[in-house]
């Protein structure tokens, strides 16, 4: 008989553990929506609890999120690629007449996709924080061979 009370205290006991580990899942999902733009959920009568246009919050992750995270990563990698391939522009490249290093896209291309396959990508970026110049929004492998990139730093 102390046994049964024994065992029926243990099991009420994970029960009421479950319950409570269900009940916090629940209430934590509802706030999740409550954030979630993209929620058809009408229950959820506070809605916009996310970030409207104008605020500095507006199209960014939460902070301290794994999306975050992911972004700065992301970001921090981009900037060691965009480095060195100014590293190798300089060493592949040949100083002009106005100091800046220059060196054709075809040349730069076989050198640096044997380092990555971004190579355009990465040039684009270098020429929006303004490390390189070159003629053309896009550049393509065989047609734009001769095209010649200029490092500015």
């Amino acid at each position: 008989m102390e046994e049964n009370k024994g065992q029926r205290a243990k099991s009420s006991g994970a029960v009421s553990d479950l319950r409570r580990s269900w009940q916090t899942w629940a209430e934590d999902r509802v706030e999740y929506q409550r954030k979630n733009p993209f929620s058809n959920d009408d229950r959820l009568a506070s809605k916009p609890l996310h970030a409207q246009k104008g605020d500095l919050a507006y199209g960014r992750p939460p902070e301290g999120s794994k999306t975050e995270q992911r972004g700065k990563d992301a970001h921090s990698h981009v900037e060691k690629e965009v480095e060195e391939l100014c590293l190798i522009i300089r060493s592949t490249g040949q100083k002009g007449e106005d100091g800046h290093v220059s060196v054709t896209f075809g040349q730069l291309f076989e050198t640096y996709v044997t380092i990555s396959n971004k190579v355009v990508g990465i040039l684009l970026r270098a020429r929006k924080h303004g490390l390189v110049h070159f003629e053309g929004e896009m550049l393509w492998q065989g047609k734009d061979d001769d095209v010649v990139i200029t490092l500015l730093e």
